[in-house]
Parts: C-alpha cells; sequence; structure tokens
C-alpha cells in the first residue's frame, strides 16, 4: 500500500504544488486546508494511515505550531515537516521541541522535499522495526502490532484475544512461515505474564541426543562434555512463556517426559537427583496434521490431547491476499531504510502479478521476496523485473524474469533464473524451462550471429562469447550505453566494468 502523506496548507496554490510533487514521488498526497482540517483528520478513523505530515507553519486559525502540540503527543511516531517562510532560530527550535521531524523555509525546491521526506520515512520506519523488537525481546508484542487486517485473519485474533486472558495451552495451527511465532508473541504480550521471559525454542533444529538437555537442563558432569550446569529452556521460561516450535519434530522418548514436565509442572534436568519445579505458560505451534501423526504412532495421544486444548489455526497468505500490499508496503520501509536504498513502492503492474502469487512460502517468502527485490532495484518503484522467482511462476510475467544485475554475485543461485533462459508457465505445480544457447539467443537479436565454438569444434571460452555479444550490441545500438544495458539486461556500471575489463573500446555517436 502506497505511504500516505498529509498536507497541511491555508494556500491552495501551495497544497497543489506540494500535492503534485508527494504524487510524482510516489507517495499518496492528502491535501487539507488548514489546521482543523489538519486535526480533524488525523484524529478521526482515517489517521492511522497518514505515514508523514507536511505542516505549514502560519495558518489563520489552528496555527503549525498548534497542531504540533496537539499531534504529537498522541502520535510520537508520526514525523512531521514543518514549512515556514520565517526560518529564524527561535522558530526552529521552538519546533523541534514540539516535536518536529524536519524543518525546511519556503520556497522548498522539489529535491529538498525529497530527500526530506524520504529521510523521515526511513528513520520512523527503523525506529518503528527497533521499537517492535524491542516490544518483542521484552515481551510485550500485542496483536495491535500485527499486520493482520484481512477478514480471515479476525477469528485468530479474536481466539488469541480470548486465550491470552487464561492460562490454557494453546495449539497453533498452519503452513511454514505463516507467523505462528508473531501470534504466540501477541497472546503473551496481552496476558498477565506481559513483560515476562518468552522462550522459543524450534524442536526441528535440535539435534536428537541434545533435546532432553536443551529443554530440561542437565547437571555438571551428567554426561561427556556437560562441564557447567545448564538451566533448560522450561527453567529459562519459568514465570513466562515457553513456545515449542515445530513440536511434530520431538522424538517419543522426549514426548513422554515433556507429557510428564505439563502435568506435574515439574522437570528433570538430566543427571540430577531431584525435580526442579516450573510455571510456565505453554504455546506449541506445528506445521504438521498431529493428528494423522497419532494414528501412525508417530506422536503420542495423550500428549496431543494434553496439547491441543485451545488450537488456533492461522490461515495461508494465499487465503487472506488482503493482507498482503501492507506487508509489501512494511517490509519495503523497513528493508530500504536498512540497505539505504530509496524504494518508495511498488508499481502497479508488480503489484498485480504479486497479487496473481499463489506465496507458498506465505509471509516469510514475502520478506525474502522483498529483500532481494530491493538489493536489485536501482530505482524507487519496484518493478516486475526485481521479482524475477515470482514472474517465472506467473503467467503472463515469464519475460520479465531477468532484471538488471541479476547476472552478478547472486546470494540465492538455487533460485535464479539463469542467462538466456526464459521460463515458461506452470505446469503441474513446476517450471517448464524453454532453454535456449547463447548462438540461439544472438542469432535471434544480431544479424551477425555467435558462434559458440571454435574452428575444431571445441566450445569457445564464455568471456569471448560475452565480450563479442557486447562488441555486436555496442555496434548495433551505436555505443548508446544506457539502450546496451537495457537490451543486454544488465546494469549501466555493471556494462562499463565489462567493458572495461575486458579491453573493449567504445566510441559513443
Amino acid at each position: 500500500m502506497t505511504q500516505a502523506i498529509l498536507i497541511v496548507d491555508d494556500d491552495p496554490a501551495q497544497r497543489r504544488i506540494l500535492e503534485e510533487v508527494v504524487n510524482r514521488d510516489g507517495y499518496r498526497a492528502v491535501p487539507v486546508d488548514g489546521g482543523e482540517a489538519a486535526l480533524a483528520y488525523l484524529e478521526g478513523p482515517t489517521g492511522a494511515e497518514i505515514s508523514l505530515v507536511i505542516l505549514d507553519l502560519v495558518m489563520p486559525g489552528v496555527d503549525g505550531m498548534e497542531v504540533l502540540k496537539r499531534v504529537h503527543p498522541n502520535k510520537p511516531n508520526l514525523p512531521v515537516i514543518v514549512l515556514t517562510a520565517h526560518g529564524g532560530i527561535e522558530t526552529v527550535v521552538n519546533v523541534m521541541r514540539e516535536g518536529a521531524t524536519d524543518f525546511v523555509i519556503k520556497p522548498v525546491s522539489p529535491e529538498r522535499l525529497h530527500v526530506s521526506m524520504r529521510n523521515a520515512l526511513k528513520v520512523n520506519a527503523l525506529t518503528g522495526e527497533i521499537s517492535r523488537l524491542q516490544k518483542k525481546q521484552s515481551g510485550r508484542m500485542t496483536f495491535g502490532d500485527l499486520i493482520a487486517n484481512s477478514h480471515g485473519m479476525d477469528q485468530v485474533i479474536r481466539l488469541g484475544k480470548r486465550a491470552a486472558q487464561s492460562n490454557i495451552p494453546i495449539l497453533i495451527e498452519g503452513e511454514s512461515g505463516v507467523g505462528k511465532e508473531m501470534i504466540a508473541s501477541a497472546i503473551q504480550g496481552e496476558s498477565d505474564r506481559a513483560g515476562k521471559p518468552f522462550i522459543t525454542v524450534n524442536c526441528g533444529a535440535i539435534p536428537e541426543n541434545l533435546v532432553e538437555s536443551i529443554l530440561f537442563g542437565h547437571e555438571k558432569g551428567a554426561f561427556t562434555g556437560a562441564n557447567d550446569k545448564h538451566a533448560g529452556k522450561f527453567q529459562e521460561a519459568s514465570g513466562g512463556t515457553l513456545f515449542l516450535d515445530e513440536i511434530g519434530e520431538l522424538p517419543l522418548d522426549v514426548q513422554v517426559k515433556l507429557l510428564r514436565a505439563l502435568q506435574q509442572g515439574e522437570v528433570d534436568p538430566v543427571g540430577s537427583k531431584k525435580p526442579v519445579k516450573v510455571d510456565i505458560r505453554l504455546i506449541s505451534a506445528t506445521n504438521r496434521d498431529l493428528l494423522q501423526m497419532v494414528k501412525e504412532g508417530r506422536f503420542r495421544e495423550d500428549l496431543y490431547y494434553r496439547l491441543n486444548v485451545f488450537p488456533i489455526h492461522v490461515p495461508p497468505l494465499r487465503e487472506r491476499k488482503s493482507d498482503l500490499p501492507d506487508l509489501i508496503a512494511h517490509f519495503i520501509r523497513r528493508l530500504s531504510a536498512e540497505e539505504g536504498k530509496p524504494v518508495v513502492g511498488v508499481s502497479q503492474d508488480a503489484m498485480n502479478m504479486l497479487n496473481a502469487f499463489n506465496w507458498p512460502g506465505n509471509v516469510r517468502q514475502v520478506e525474502n521476496s522483498v529483500f532481494r527485490a530491493i538489493v536489485l532495484s536501482d530505482g524507487e518503484m519496484l518493478e516486475v523485473s526485481d521479482f524475477p522467482q515470482i514472474a517465472s511462476m506467473v503467467e503472463g510475467y515469464a519475460g520479465a524474469a531477468a532484471p538488471s544485475g541479476m547476472r552478478e554475485h547472486d546470494a540465492h543461485r538455487a533460485e535464479q533464473v539463469p542467462p538466456y533462459v526464459s521460463v515458461g508457465p506452470m505446469v503441474t505445480g513446476r517450471a517448464v524451462e524453454e532453454r535456449h544457447t547463447l548462438a540461439d539467443f544472438a542469432r535471434s537479436n544480431f544479424s551477425d550471429g555467435i558462434a559458440v565454438t571454435d574452428h575444431a569444434g571445441n566450445v569457445r571460452k564464455l568471456e569471448d562469447i560475452e565480450a563479442e555479444m557486447i562488441r555486436l550490441a555496442i555496434e548495433k545500438y551505436k555505443g548508446h550505453m544506457t539502450e546496451v544495458a537495457r537490451r543486454l539486461g544488465i546494469g549501466r556500471s555493471t556494462l562499463y566494468r565489462k567493458v572495461r575489463d575486458l579491453g573493449l573500446e567504445v566510441r559513443e555517436n
């Protein structure tokens, strides 16, 4: 979702100018006439959508200073850029003291306002992320901190809030990546254990021979390598919440001890002569069908009924697509700020493609895809070509699956669309690849053609073929390097680097 910026000015001409600058930068401008209208908007039901305020200081009636004094205490994280024709030091000090993020002298240039808006939103995104991390770390995250506004999540939030008022064991079910841990954190934050320890254990990531020690602890010398006494996760979580993720991965012998710990409220550390009392709130999660595992004898029936007292099913992202724009906008704000990139949103074409995708990896896949797109992007809007893997799997977008920079160093080689490979439509859940040789690719683009074998019939070096292809492209497009880079599907800086490394001469016509 495009970030909304509230423009507050009593001058209609100035509002139109600011509105044009804001819209041109990829944001959504919300112009209002004067301070009273601004307060009514911010304090109303639509006020929560505003990400930034551009505020004129001198206005009749309720002026900018009064707006700051009334808004900042209630919305301390809302950035405000103040505009005024009077830039005295005393004025600057006063507006900053009242909570303004930046101060700009009129008449402001579009470039100056662009930088100010981008910096304010970046700082706010990082501040918000730090606040969320701190709340999660301290066990005070609530359902209000989650991005879950779709109808499909209403039942999850309603059940979560109800469960938070009790100490009842909770089983959160859902596919991998839907945000089960975030739901557990919100339950903890809205319960009477808020602020207490919130200990997470991924049962599938623990070596089988260490599961008992990690969960229940061990005494010094209990086994080879036990050089010190270790308090297990149960003891660490005492007084707070223990979140057991992927609980279906626990070995059967540990399931027995887990059942006893839940029933008796005590654990037996490895090597200890007496049990240790613990007071924990248990929340477990799984992406498996535990009941089917019970039928197959891979999960204890008595433990299943002990855990499945209050089940909460989190629907996959494909069943709550209305959350997707907000999730993408959130990840763009956070990750672009972290990476120092100017990205502010997603083009409509790219958003249509992302909406058409099923997201089998759910929210985690959205975050990773946006992260990679931001790294690949050179502009302020993410385009279809910045999502090559998604484009290759959505019908009608396969032709855009090779972004600039794609052929450079890639941290996800397994997911990379290879050069000169076009990925066709999905068939039975897998992409059908239509591969072409370098020669085929060259012949389809240049009348000259490029030989892939030498006179002896041996395959030529890739470096030589690449050099020849770049040379042909430069000749065909008469040395216009921007067009050459675009046609070759690489960045302009990358093209110049390759030209330099290959020792090619370029004379732009």
